[in-house]
């Protein structure tokens, strides 16, 4: 879980996600807040339940992800931002093709269908059809969108890609979609809801 200045929502979201009726650890990975989210995780964290890790200077999402990956340990890994806008009560969705052997990777969906979600702006809308379609283009997936920031990975494709990783920014997202097609995993698409919080 990539955490920058997220004090306002963090609580919220922690305690969702602990409401969570599977094992699993929560790693945190703050990249340098300084609205308090870091006193506020230092008084949340409970381990081993919950490991933080902070960075000493902002060094952008896709770092948070790679230290991220570091500290992993369970079978499967699901990246998700602290700011509520994906509900975590959807692991159990997100995660099931893996459990069942169909899949390697899951991204959650906020356009395949039946889960509720915010209204984008069109321009937001389009910028994000276009990365999709040019990812797609590259790739030779057929991903609706790939900018998503939930995804689920096996431990073994985390493994095998964290130390390839190079983009620091949100350059991250078509980076890890990139590589994972690069390398023929097994990628399913699940429907999600998403209450986007602005622009």
């Amino acid at each position: 879980m990539p955490v920058y200045n997220e004090r306002d929502t963090l609580a919220e979201f922690l305690q969702r996600v602990r409401d969570v009726p599977i094992a699993k650890e929560i790693i945190i990975v703050d990249d340098a807040s300084t609205d308090g989210t870091r006193e506020l995780l230092a008084r949340l964290a409970s381990p081993p339940e919950v490991r933080v890790v902070y960075h000493d200077h902002n060094q952008g999402k896709g770092a948070a992800l790679k230290t991220g990956f570091e500290h992993v340990t369970g079978d499967v890994v699901i990246i998700q931002d602290a700011d509520l806008e994906y509900d975590p009560s959807e692991y159990p969705r997100l995660i099931q093709p893996i459990i069942d052997d169909d899949a390697d990777v899951v991204y959650g969906s906020r356009f395949l269908g039946d889960g509720p979600h915010r209204v984008l702006s069109f321009w937001h809308s389009l910028r994000n059809h276009t990365l999709t379609t040019l990812s797609n283009v590259f790739t030779d997936l057929h991903l609706t969108d790939m900018e998503t920031c939930y995804k689920a990975l096996s431990r073994e494709v985390v493994h095998d890609i964290r130390a390839t990783l190079k983009q620091r920014r949100f350059g991250i997202e078509p980076e890890l979609t990139a590589k994972i097609a690069r390398r023929n995993y097994r990628i399913y698409e699940t429907p999600i809801s998403y209450a986007g919080r602005g622009y």
